[in-house]
Parts: C-alpha cells; sequence; structure tokens
C-alpha cells in the first residue's frame, strides 16, 4: 500500500483541474467519471508529463512535485500505458520487452522477463513483429513492457478502450491480478462501470474536475447519492463469491455466497476459486414467502437493511444483507407498499442465472 497525497490546479480554457485530496493505493484503484471529467490529465499530471499544473504531489512518502521542484517523468517510478500501446514497429515482442528490461532503474525490484512473459501469456508471441499483433496481444505486450519497466505504480488510461468485448474480459482478469503477482499497484482510469466492477479493489469517482467521492468499489457502487454514476440502472452490488463445482449438462457453475449458492452460466474457474459478481438491482425481485415453480433458479435469503423511495419516480431502492454480503433490488413504490417492505424483514431475493452472464471473474478481490 502506497500513499498518494495530490494538491493541484490546472486550468485550460473553460476547464479547471482542482484536487486537494489523497488516497490509499493497493490492488487496482479505478478512476472513474465521464469524458472531461480530467481523469487523463490527472494520470498525465501524477506521470509528470504535465507541467503546466501548479501545486503539490506526494507517493509514497516521495516529493514528485512542489511548487519550486518537478520531478521528472522517468525519475518518479509512475509508468503511463497509453491507450494506444506505442509498441516499436521495427522490434519484434521480445525486443520491445527487452527494450524496458535495459532501461529499467536496477536500483527498483521488479520481475524478471521470465516472470512477465508467463503472467501474461507470452510465450508464443516473443518472435511476432510488433505490426502483426492483434489489439489484445499488442496491449498484453505494451502491459509486460511497462511491468519491465520496474514502475512503483502502473498508470493505465483505458487500456482497453479498442478492443472487443471478448478480448477485453480475458485481459481484465490479467490486470486484476497484476498487483497481487508483482506487487505494483494499479491507477486504472475509465468511464465504463463494468470494467470498474470487474477489476477495482477501491473507486475514485471524477466529475468536472474534482473527485467527488472514494471508497471501497463495493460501497461506491451501492450508493444512490451519486447518480451521475450509480444511478438509476446503474445501482447495484458487487457480490464475493466461491466455485462451488459444476453442472456440464446445463453449462452452469454453483457459486457459494456465505451459506447459500447460486448458478450462474458456465466460468472455468476452479472449485474453490473467488469470484466477483456486479448483480444490478434492477436484476433483483423479491418476495416475502419461498416461491414454488418458477423459472428463476437463484433464490436467496435475505434481510432488509432499508427502503429507499423514489417520490418522484416509480421505483423504491430495497438494500439487502446475506450474513454480511449486499445486495440491492430495484422494484416499484407500488410493489414495496403492497408487499410492506420495512427495514429488518425477512425476504427472498430473486436472481436470474441469465441476469449474471459474464459477469463473474476470477482472481484476488
Amino acid at each position: 500500500m502506497a500513499r498518494l497525497e495530490i494538491e493541484i490546479r490546472l486550468r485550460l480554457g473553460d476547464f479547471d483541474l482542482r484536487i486537494d485530496e489523497a488516497a490509499e493505493l493497493t490492488g487496482v484503484t479505478a478512476l472513474l467519471g465521464p469524458s472531461g471529467s480530467g481523469k487523463r490529465t490527472l494520470l498525465r499530471i501524477i506521470a509528470g508529463l504535465e507541467r503546466r499544473a501548479s501545486g503539490h504531489i506526494h507517493y509514497a512518502g516521495e516529493a514528485w512535485q512542489q511548487p519550486t521542484r518537478h520531478l521528472p517523468a522517468w525519475r518518479r517510478g509512475a509508468t503511463l500505458l497509453f491507450q494506444d500501446v506505442r509498441l516499436f514497429p521495427h522490434l519484434n515482442v521480445a525486443g520491445n520487452l527487452a527494450y524496458a528490461a535495459k532501461r529499467a532503474n536496477p536500483e527498483r525490484p521488479g520481475p524478471d522477463q521470465a516472470e512477465v512473459v508467463g503472467a501474461l501469456e507470452l510465450e508464443d508471441l516473443l518472435e511476432r513483429q510488433a505490426q502483426s499483433l492483434s489489439g489484445g496481444e499488442a496491449q498484453r505486450v505494451a502491459i509486460g513492457r511497462a511491468l519491465l519497466a520496474r514502475p512503483r505504480l502502473l498508470l493505465m488510461d483505458e487500456p482497453l478502450a479498442a478492443l472487443d468485448l471478448d478480448r477485453r474480459a480475458r485481459l481484465l482478469d490479467q490486470i486484476a491480478g497484476l498487483p497481487a503477482r508483482f506487487g505494483i499497484p494499479v491507477l486504472y482510469v475509465t468511464h465504463a462501470i463494468e470494467e470498474v466492477a470487474r477489476v477495482a479493489d477501491r473507486t475514485i469517482l471524477m466529475s468536472h474536475g474534482r473527485w467527488t467521492a472514494q471508497d471501497e468499489t463495493s460501497v461506491i457502487l451501492e450508493r444512490l447519492d451519486l447518480p451521475d454514476f450509480t444511478g438509476g440502472g446503474a445501482t447495484g452490488a458487487l457480490l464475493r463469491a466461491t466455485v462451488a463445482g459444476q453442472i456440464p449438462e446445463f453449462a452452469l457453475t454453483r457459486l457459494s455466497i456465505g451459506s447459500q449458492q447460486i448458478s450462474v452460466p458456465a466460468v472455468t474457474q476452479a472449485v474453490g476459486s473467488e469470484v466477483r459478481l456486479r448483480v444490478r438491482a434492477r436484476d433483483v425481485a423479491l418476495a416475502t414467502r419461498r416461491p414454488e415453480s418458477t423459472s428463476i433458479r437463484n433464490v436467496l435469503e435475505a434481510r432488509i437493511l432499508s427502503v429507499d423511495t423514489e417520490n418522484d419516480s416509480a421505483y423504491a431502492e430495497v438494500l439487502l444483507d446475506m450474513d454480511g454480503h449486499h445486495l440491492r433490488a430495484r422494484v416499484t413504490r407500488a410493489s414495496a407498499s403492497e408487499l410492506g417492505l420495512i427495514t429488518g424483514q425477512p425476504v427472498f431475493a430473486l436472481v436470474k442465472s441469465i441476469a449474471l452472464d459474464g459477469r463473474p471473474i476470477a482472481g484476488e478481490v
């Protein structure tokens, strides 16, 4: 864990970036916000690539920027991974990796090439020329090159924006495992809440050049007071689960959540592996009695923690507890009234397996 302290000001035309915050960076920290919120600018400032900003930056006790001193990018050890991978086209994959390794600071600890190649599954790519790689392959090589630079902090600027869903999912799993495997915190910029749910241990929200909130990702996703990020159809919860077994005849996987189990479309992780599920509130229904003869396979015992009604709309948000695991349900106010939903009431939460398709993610969470 490393502490990042920022007191920065930067005005560019009509855009005004003002941040006076601190964050403990461990694992993957997402920097989430809409386009134009200042995420990319802040990343460049932290990396040392934007000299027009004034103020202070301290990382892990070291002054990276002060009013009279600006530590150059190459001395900070904050490696920035851009959207466009910027591999050297005249070198093959092995050459691109070797270039970074040769120029890494020998005084900083870091992985060797064999570790990086194995972690990112680059063995079959080493002799390939950079221009022959697919988008996903090139991004994996770029991540490998960044790791071999022996960074103290890895900065990622929407690295998956140009990839299709399948390649994005595979890389997200690999990114999620980087901090635990190599001991390097990751600050991950994105505007996609699905990516945040898949990889981020903590999340910082940005809007109009300001930090508006920061907390554990599971807490951020449950909050109702952040409508620009998690309001309406985006509200939900992040569930931690363990692979309990496979149901091959129906292409399903059984997951344990505390003492209860659910089934989801099959995942490949081994029994005992931890997975993370983002469950949207709109995909959860409630019943006051256990239902029978229904197509919904996942029926979970829960207790109501709170009922928040939206008086200017048709909806109510219900926060549920399942032995320490939280879940949200978004129902109509009419349903909440007819069921008599109140705090402390035991209920059954119903979640369609199909609503969880593609959402389980393996890795350290």
